[in-house]
């Protein structure tokens, strides 16, 4: 009896573990490709998640250029202004004081030297001296 009994222990446990095995590989032939498309999955939403991220970032670099453009477009309107105004000052200043303008040419002539000033006749034309160099170099 000890015979019969040992023989069924053995066949049951290799139809047991027959059973298990084909269930471990059924199991395998199954999870495997649910697998492969829970892994796509994740691996698609970090792919979608980076390129939100990207663009975000994109986003905000362009909002920072056009802050910085409408700043610096601002700027240069103020500076704009401020030379205008102080050619409207010096304009006024100028015109209501032809003496000053007057002194200002001859200090102006003092700190020249050695230089050929071409002053301008009343056809606001330079009269030319082209010969004036040449006599001085065969001097």
């Amino acid at each position: 009896m000890s015979n019969t009994n040992n023989t069924t222990g053995i066949i049951l446990g290799t139809l047991l573990g027959t059973v298990v095995l084909c269930a471990v590989i059924a199991g395998g032939m199954w999870g495997c490709p649910q697998y492969n498309v829970y892994s796509q999955k994740l691996q698609g939403q970090a792919i979608l998640a980076h390129a939100q991220s990207s663009r975000e970032v994109a986003v905000a670099e362009a909002r920072a250029k056009m802050e910085s453009a409408a700043l610096l477009a601002e700027a240069d309107t103020m500076r704009a202004h401020g030379v205008a105004r102080s050619n409207e000052i010096i304009g006024k200043s100028l015109k209501d004081n032809p003496d000053y303008l007057k002194w200002l040419w001859v200090s102006e002539l003092e700190k020249t030297q050695n230089q050929i000033i071409y002053v301008p006749t009343e056809t606001n034309l330079p009269i030319l001296e082209a010969t004036r160099s040449v006599k001085q170099n065969l001097k």
